[in-house]
């Protein structure tokens, strides 16, 4: 029999002064994400799992309403990768990217392996986090794999992440190579929900401080289909990626 296990979505929700939580931080200046989905385990069904978040940002959208990912049977609880049976679309997003030129993602990464995360410079823990790691699992490639993998960075802050800022970002955040994108918030958002990814319009408290909420999942998509197969989530570490990466840039599960 089968097993199935619901992928788990988590959605950071930033203040910008914050320092711990209750409990003290998961890693140092970390904040803890807001979990709204637990992992369940059922046998020899088929189960559709929307990803994403409403309004509130504490429930997923009505059936029908946002995208499905359907977790593989298959998928190791011990590994950081989440294989999908029913992998997403690439987004349809034409946006600019940090020389300010018009970017379509799906012509520009078509038949490369391909990384997309949502986040926005602003972000004090999770974002920058994210990127060191796959910068430094990228560097660890043969130079050949290094060019072929494309990571891109679309903000859900756009408008405080213009072009030149997220040029500034993503060097010192990342890597040189990664591409940054921003542009309308409507634009963004819709792409996010294409591939499962909840984000709300960030806000300022009365206090100033800014409040930002999106999924911190990092979705891969194959250079043979074009389609987001995998899903990491905000825990993954520089040697989950650096293990998986290879088998990612040839199309592989990892």
């Amino acid at each position: 029999m089968s097993a199935e296990k619901f992928t788990e979505k988590s959605v950071e929700k930033t203040h910008a002064p914050a320092s711990t939580d209750a409990g003290g931080p998961a890693r140092p200046g970390r904040r803890a994400p807001l979990v709204i989905a637990t992992v369940a385990i059922v046998a020899a069904i088929g189960i559709t799992v929307a990803v994403g978040v409403g309004d509130d940002g504490d429930k997923a959208p009505a059936a029908g309403a946002g995208p499905v990912a359907v977790v593989s049977g298959g998928t190791d609880p011990a590994k950081a990768a989440t294989l999908l049976d029913r992998p997403f679309t690439k987004p349809a997003l034409v946006l600019t990217d940090t020389k300010g030129e018009k970017y379509d993602l799906r012509e520009r990464t078509k038949g490369k392996p391909t990384l997309i995360y949502f986040g926005y410079t602003h972000c004090p823990d999770v974002c920058p986090l994210t990127m060191s790691n796959i910068a430094i699992a990228k560097k660890r490639l043969p130079r050949a794999d290094q060019d072929k993998l494309q990571v891109v960075f679309v903000t859900t802050d756009p408008e405080r992440d213009t072009s030149a800022e997220l040029a500034k970002w993503l060097p010192a955040a990342g890597d040189p190579s990664f591409t940054g994108l921003t542009g309308e918030f409507s634009a963004i958002q819709a792409g996010a929900r294409q591939i499962g990814i909840g984000i709300d319009p960030p806000k300022k408290e009365k206090d100033g401080k800014v409040v930002s909420m999106h999924g911190a999942q990092v979705v891969a998509f194959s250079p043979t289909t074009d389609q987001g197969y995998v899903l990491y989530g905000e825990d993954t570490s520089v040697e989950d990626y650096a293990k998986d990466l290879p088998k990612l840039i040839r199309g592989e599960n990892p």
